[in-house]
């Protein structure tokens, strides 16, 4: 007797698409949640934060629901609401203000300069003046020195040539004594004493003075040192160095570049919070 053959199971090769099907409803799902959450009428929450705020904390700080967006909250008859009119006063004084007055002229009535402190600083430079003038004549005389009144400032230029060799920041010898009888009589003032370096055009790349900036500043630095240890007090002392970019000549020519290579001992007529202030709102003795 012949033996029965088992049935074969069909297999179904299209199993997979019924967790695909539930993934895609999962996921369509997932996305209108997200979409129905980023919807939340915002005017409808603020309404009923303020309702739990006057049930909780007191009386609700807006009447009104906040207006966020082009929707407009249920009850305003399609009218945008007015924006809210409780800014702070002092903004549009703030505005009001700026808007009528320039800050620079602000400032300068912010510091006056009394016609009392201008007679006293012409004095003092003219003081000055006429004691430099006379000592340092016979450099006046030669070009190397040159001495500039100005409204607020007396400026004593030196010709770098004259104080230090080239490339180098220590004063040469024979100008100590000049810089010794400067020291002298400016240590007789009080007025407070900024040393400006210059340069010419010429770059500098050395282990001392990767620029003229550095170089210029060296050099001031040793006259102010030289300028202290003469009697000079510390305090009424600084330094700047403009390395070449402020030249009063044209580098084109060596003599050009011979005025441009200077030490400026400028001599203030008063302290930098007394003098005026020019139109950019600085000190004018700065410019």
């Amino acid at each position: 007797m012949a033996r029965k053959v088992p049935h074969e199971d069909h297999v179904n090769h299209e199993a997979w698409a019924i967790p695909y099907g539930d993934l895609i409803t999962l996921l369509l799902a997932f996305f209108v949640v997200m979409y129905a959450v980023s919807s939340v009428n915002e005017g409808k929450y603020r309404v009923a934060a303020a309702s739990m705020s006057a049930a909780f904390g007191g009386t609700p700080k807006s009447p009104q629901p906040i207006q966020i967006g082009d929707n407009l909250a249920k009850g305003q008859k399609g009218e945008r609401p007015a924006p809210p009119s409780a800014a702070p006063q002092f903004q549009s004084e703030a505005t009001e203000f700026l808007s009528s007055a320039p800050l620079a002229a602000v400032l300068r009535e912010a510091r006056p300069v009394s016609a009392q402190l201008k007679a006293d600083g012409d004095a003092a430079l003219a003081r000055i003046n006429d004691v430099l003038t006379a000592a340092l004549a016979p450099l006046i005389e030669q070009n190397w020195v040159r001495v500039t009144r100005k409204t607020w400032w007396l400026e004593v230029e030196i010709n770098s040539d004259l104080l230090f060799a080239s490339g180098a920041s220590g004063l040469q010898p024979e100008v100590l004594p000049v810089i010794d009888e400067l020291g002298e009589i400016l240590s007789g003032f009080d007025n407070r004493l900024r040393i400006e370096g210059h340069t010419d055009d010429r770059p500098i790349h050395t282990s001392l003075f990767p620029s003229n900036w550095e170089l210029s500043a060296a050099r001031a630095g040793t006259v102010v040192r030289r300028l202290r240890d003469r009697g000079v007090a510390a305090e009424r002392l600084s330094v700047v160095g403009y390395g070449e970019f402020r030249p009063v000549d044209d580098n084109a020519s060596e003599a050009g570049r011979r005025a441009n290579r200077r030490v400026t001992i400028v001599i203030l007529a008063a302290e930098a919070e007394q003098l005026p202030l020019n139109s950019a709102g600085v000190s004018a003795h700065a410019s």
